[in-house]
């Protein structure tokens, strides 16, 4: 798996969790490993993105924690990562060739 920025991890949990979701999924669903999750979470909760229900045991997105899904969803378009840009610049180059 490629390296991924602290961003891009507190996304990916962030859309794990989504309507509620156990430590297990999240971890799971966001490819994580247990250490990276508890120390994660624990930002999540400090920063008010998640809440943790005791009782049903899961966690929830806060409405901060959907503000921050959509505009980190809204930088991403705006800007392509280095592999979308090399993508993009390679079917420009094939649709190039193609015309002559």
């Amino acid at each position: 798996m490629k390296y991924r920025s602290k961003i891009e991890i507190i996304d990916s949990m962030l859309r794990s969790i989504n309507s509620g979701a156990t430590k297990t999924h999240i971890m799971y669903r966001a490819y994580m490993s247990y250490s990276q999750l508890t120390e994660y979470l624990h930002l999540l909760q400090e920063r008010n993105l998640v809440v943790f229900n005791p009782q049903s045991q899961l966690f929830a997105l806060t409405e901060k924690g959907l503000k921050f899904m959509n505009a980190y969803e809204r930088i991403h378009e705006l800007v392509p990562t280095p592999e979308e840009r090399n993508s993009e610049a390679q079917q420009v180059q094939v649709h190039e060739e193609f015309q002559y």
